[in-house]
């Protein structure tokens, strides 16, 4: 009898670029389990804890970490080490009172960005669906799979929330209109952070948004990869390092070696 379900192994070869594994380091990767974040748009706890943190040597270190009960992935205890925690995502080692938010750098790659204990008590959340529930309960979905029942009427698709870690509720949501700061979270611009300038609808197609970084660089892309992060030029998250905005290869050349 063949294999039943999904594959439950990933080879190393096949992980996504931006884990940033070595080639030579073994023949597997960690296989993310299911959860609210997708397997190629996800970091699992392992990765964290062993090639980001460098808290752990090995895989099974890693999981004497998390099996202690020490890490928390927005507010809740996790102890699987294969978790796919992804954007927004707050992690907090309470014991040595570190938090993290998993976000984007310049490159497109998920990077672990350290915060701080009062930027911990929240993150942001994309609209993806709003419907009507059972019993006719409007319910909201986020992009990392919550719902929430009775949002505020003005929040629409594309608006982001201010969800609070431990309540559970929406503090304040953020608009997708023009003026507003945004973190494109897909596509060739993965990383990059600016003022979202006009949205070209094409009707049975994507629609298009361009936007503007801090350093002057236009550039566009499709709606569902932009993910609005703030009211006006102010973000309600902080950045990593970078700030969003992404070098040519000469400006990269000369911040590394200086101006020759």
């Amino acid at each position: 009898m063949g294999r039943r379900g999904p594959s439950k192994h990933l080879k190393r070869i096949n992980a996504p670029s931006h884990w940033m594994l070595d080639k030579l380091g073994g023949i597997f990767a960690p296989k993310p389990s299911p959860g609210p974040h997708k397997t190629r748009e996800c970091l699992p706890l392992v990765l964290i804890l062993r090639n980001r943190l460098k808290y752990a040597l090995t895989g099974r270190e890693a999981k004497a970490i998390l099996m202690d009960r020490m890490v928390k992935v927005d507010g809740k205890v996790r102890t699987d080490v294969t978790y796919p925690t992804g954007f927004m995502d707050v992690i907090s080692i309470e014991k040595s009172d570190e938090y993290f938010r998993i976000l984007y750098d310049t490159k497109g790659r998920m990077t672990v960005h350290r915060i701080s204990s009062e930027e911990a008590s929240y993150k942001l959340c994309k609209v993806k669906d709003i419907k009507l529930g059972e019993k006719a309960i409007p319910t909201l979905t986020t992009h990392d799979g919550r719902t929430i029942r009775y949002p505020d009427p003005l929040v629409k698709i594309n608006d982001s929330i201010l969800f609070d870690i431990e309540s559970g509720k929406m503090k304040d949501f953020i608009k997708f209109d023009n003026g507003n700061i945004a973190m494109v979270t897909g596509g060739h611009n993965a990383g990059r952070v600016g003022v979202i300038l006009n949205r070209e609808r094409h009707k049975g197609s994507n629609d298009i948004v361009h936007v503007k970084d801090a350093a002057g660089n236009t550039f566009a892309t499709r709606i569902q990869n932009v993910f609005v992060i703030g009211k006006g030029n102010k973000p309600l998250i902080s950045l990593a390092k970078g700030k969003g905005i992404r070098l040519t290869i000469v400006q990269e050349q000369n911040a590394l070696y200086g101006e020759s």
